[in-house]
């Protein structure tokens, strides 16, 4: 495994994935401030589906995910989603919180995930 560390897209305050000894560190965010907790999930799954797929990895490939939600009336909504999207026999470990607030204040939901890459 290579030592040094590759960063997707970076910008001046984060990068769309980190990669680093076959591991991807991501982070998404719903592509819009409006809509409910399951379209925002949906879409925060594409772009973060888009990003392991660049990083050499895929939602198969997920080994931890920490989900944060800024009401756990959310959650059956937001699971409901994530069930969907997530392959069967492929549920990583998983933590779901709640938070007071997210950075923009139409978001009700972040995600952080630690996948694997493809060999």
């Amino acid at each position: 495994m290579s030592t040094d560390i590759t960063r997707l897209n970076p910008a001046a305050r984060y990068a769309d994935a980190t990669l680093f000894n076959g591991l991807v560190h991501a982070v998404e965010v719903p592509a819009e401030e409006t809509g409910d907790i399951r379209s925002q999930t949906a879409s925060m799954l594409t772009l973060l589906e888009n990003n392991l797929n660049a990083a050499g990895s895929g939602k198969e490939r997920l080994l931890m995910a920490t989900i944060y939600l800024v009401d756990m009336a959310d959650y059956d909504g937001m699971n409901a989603v994530w069930e969907e999207w997530l392959p069967a026999g492929c549920a990583p470990s998983r933590a779901c919180v709640q938070v007071v607030r997210l950075a923009k204040p139409g978001w009700r939901v972040e995600i952080a995930v630690m996948a694997a890459q493809r060999g």
